[in-house]
């Protein structure tokens, strides 16, 4: 099985482009917002760090989001508790997809948390910035000061693009993304 892993900006099409490529996509956010809604073990355990913070499940992400900019130390102790969680999911997709010839991995912190492997292949998402933040701030209950905080805990754009195989510049047409998708394909398999 060959794992794809999606790397760019936050709102530069990762997810887009990760869709594009035909295989089984394991997403990172959406499995976030599950264990939000649905994982009372993951309201228990974030309950019990951030008492003042959360308060009723499902997980209200408004909760979240007041625990993160209350401190710096509550958004290392809410990663800590989903990464984890969210690592026991891709192993699962991942064993669900065994006989797959490839799956994607559309996870925003892959380097960042070491999530990947080797034998990966890396594809860099590239955007242009004014689109990214045009694109972002269309998002409902778009937050420009949680975009910054989040920018801060990921490593800086260049490393990503050195350690990726290949780079997708993203226009956000569609016929470029095939283009490139169907490239990096045929290069890989």
């Amino acid at each position: 099985m060959i794992k794809i892993g999606i790397l760019g900006d936050i709102g530069s099409g990762k997810s887009y482009i990760a869709k594009n490529f035909g295989y089984p996509v394991f997403n990172a956010d959406k499995e976030v917002g599950k264990l939000y809604k649905k994982n009372k073990k993951i309201f228990i355990k974030l309950k019990k760090v951030l008492p003042k913070f959360i308060y009723s499940f499902p997980i209200n992400k408004n909760e979240i989001i007041k625990a993160i900019f209350a401190n710096k130390i509550n958004l290392k102790k809410i990663t800590k508790i989903i990464h984890s969680e969210i690592r026991k999911e891709m192993n699962k997709f991942l064993k669900k997809h065994i006989n797959k010839k490839i799956v994607i991995l559309d996870i925003p912190l892959l380097l960042e948390n070491k999530i990947n492997k080797k034998e990966d292949i890396l594809v860099f998402v590239k955007s242009n910035k004014k689109d990214i933040l045009k694109r972002l701030k269309k998002r409902p209950g778009f937050n420009y000061n949680l975009f910054i905080k989040f920018k801060k805990i990921q490593l800086p754009l260049d490393y990503k693009m050195k350690k990726s195989h290949f780079i997708i510049k993203n226009n956000f047409t569609n016929k470029s993304v095939k283009r490139d998708i169907k490239y990096i394909l045929k290069k890989i398999l």
